[in-house]
């Protein structure tokens, strides 16, 4: 009789099981591809996580990694530089859109076809990422985001305070009804662009603060991109990146600003926002 598994299976890297660094993959074995595939990281504040976030990423699945930091208090640009990526830096905090704005200016002059947001502090679960690419590239959605929240059971036993939980469930309901969507987490640090929509999409326009992410969407919406998800297991650790609170009650409000807003310009009163670049 097979054994049986109880409880879920823990969320444990492969990297720490053995101890070792990276699992390396014979060159020969790795996937040629006929797309630039760049993975932006923008960080503050990474030092104790990133490495643990690069290490589940398979070998052969990313071109280039750029990490932008956003005027970091710990050793991030050192540790970034000493496993070799390409490091921009802000010599004064921006806000997490202005972080944004700069990875991917940097990824479409690079000329990555396939443009990777993921947060480096080891939240999400990077081993998906050659998944979503792979729909980016079968021509099946436009935008592919990591939703964190296959069951309420999962996402609140990894961690999500309560009051997030149910806040993300109301947002994405509500976005989901007002944009014609049926994404399972429209707030996630995980997502995959194909070029043309950043080509598109004015984000320059977009706040410098967190609700970039969401007006990011609304766009992509507007010009009629295709927006799907994938599930992406996550983890809530104290040095994993989150706000508190008052500014996720800031967000939530902004949010249903941006969205009042693109309905807004549906209706006629226009906004530079939604205009193609």
């Amino acid at each position: 009789m097979p054994p049986t598994l109880v409880g879920k299976p823990p969320l444990q890297p492969i990297h720490e099981i053995f101890h070792v660094d990276r699992i390396l993959v014979p060159e020969a074995e790795v996937p040629k591809r006929e797309h630039k595939i760049i993975a932006v990281l923008p960080a503050y504040n990474a030092e104790k996580t990133l490495a643990a976030t690069l290490a589940d990423i398979p070998v052969g699945a990313v071109d280039e990694f750029v990490l932008v930091d956003d005027g970091s208090k710990d050793r991030t640009v050192q540790v970034a530089r000493e496993m070799g990526l390409t490091v921009i830096e802000h010599p004064e905090n921006r806000g997490y859109g202005g972080n944004q704005k700069t990875c991917y200016q940097y990824a479409l002059e690079r000329g990555a076809d396939i443009i990777v947001m993921i947060h480096p502090d080891y939240q999400y679960d990077s081993r998906v990422i050659p998944t979503a690419v792979s729909i980016i590239e079968l021509g099946i959605c436009d935008v592919v985001l990591g939703s964190r929240i296959r069951s309420r059971q999962e996402a609140l036993s990894c961690g999500m305070p309560v009051y997030k939980y149910f806040a993300n469930r109301a947002l994405t309901l509500f976005e989901n009804f007002a944009l014609g969507q049926n994404l399972g987490d429209f707030h996630s640090g995980f997502r995959v662009y194909r070029r043309a929509v950043l080509e598109t999409i004015p984000f320059e326009q977009n706040s410098d603060d967190f609700v970039f992410d969401t007006q990011l969407l609304v766009q992509a919406v507007n010009f009629g991109f295709r927006l799907g998800d994938i599930p992406v297991p996550v983890r809530y650790f104290r040095e994993a990146s989150s706000i508190n609170f008052r500014r996720s009650l800031k967000y939530g409000f902004s949010t249903l600003g941006t969205v009042s807003r693109w309905w807004l310009h549906r209706l006629g009163w226009k906004s530079k926002r939604f205009r193609a670049k």
